[in-house]
């Protein structure tokens, strides 16, 4: 139980956390009647859309940026070397300070939450944030099991170019060369392989020998937010079908899926 403000004193308790999206559901406990912001879709998101910032940059309270949605689908990474997929950009200026803050729409709904700017320092108008229907899923999660529970798939991957899997001896179409496999992760029980092995390709030097995935129940769009997606709209217990290439062979892998560990 933490106090979220000094004055109010209100209280507040972590229902959960998503440690992948870098995200918590956090219960409060108001001593008087709070107002609160509707949750939008951000599904129809489009790129040009207007949007407004809210946060408290550089401890500045309650400060609103206007801009337009720049971008989506967007893969970065934070400060602690994690890859956030399918990020929504912004020319809103985002700050330190407005991380967790609301991004909203032209009617005042929340489509995303304020995550991080690009580069160091301020804003030089790429900021970004994650779509709300991601964290409505957390809500989802709370309100079917009375906990949160994402799923877990356990490996890491790079995507693969036609041209570069051709390279790598692969069939001639994109997919994502599996890495790594946790130990004990639902990929892992699965059977799923991680490389074995390194080659050099000009100056880049790449883990190969891994399993290629080439489709996602079903889907031929096999990027890594094409994955995050799939993800999303699962939970643990679920089933994943990949499509994976291994030994020249074209195999089905069903994956139960696992829950993600729980900590922070």
């Amino acid at each position: 139980e933490v106090t979220l403000d000094d004055k109010t004193n209100y209280k507040a308790r972590i229902l959960g956390y998503d440690r992948r999206n870098d995200m918590a559901l956090i219960k409060i406990e108001p001593k008087a009647k709070l107002h609160f912001l509707k949750l939008g879709d951000s599904d129809p998101l489009q790129v040009g859309q207007k949007v407004l910032a809210i946060g408290n940059p550089f401890g500045l309270e309650g400060t609103l940026t206007v801009g337009v949605i720049s971008s989506l689908n967007r893969s970065i990474q934070d400060e602690n070397g994690s890859r956030l997929e399918d990020m929504v950009q912004t020319d809103a200026a985002i700050n330190p300070g407005n991380s967790g803050g609301p991004l909203l729409d032209s009617h005042g709904d929340v489509i995303g939450i304020n995550t991080a700017i690009y580069g160091p320092g301020g804003n030089i108008g790429i900021g970004f944030a994650i779509p709300i229907n991601r964290a409505k899923t957390m809500l989802a999660d709370y309100s079917s099991r009375g906990r949160v529970s994402r799923p877990y798939l356990g490996l890491t991957t790079s995507f693969l170019t036609a041209d570069l899997a051709e390279a790598l001896g692969l069939p001639a179409q994109t997919g994502l060369l599996v890495q790594a496999v946790e130990p004990g992760s639902a990929a892992d029980q699965a059977g799923l392989r991680g490389a074995d092995r390194e080659v050099a390709i000009g100056n880049y030097v790449m883990a190969v020998g891994g399993d290629f995935i080439v489709a996602l129940d079903g889907a031929p769009d096999t990027t890594r937010a094409a994955l995050s997606r799939v993800l999303e709209r699962k939970k643990a217990g679920d089933p994943v079908q990949l499509t994976i290439i291994r030994n020249r062979r074209r195999l089905e892998v069903k994956v139960t899926l696992g829950e993600l560990p729980q900590r922070l």
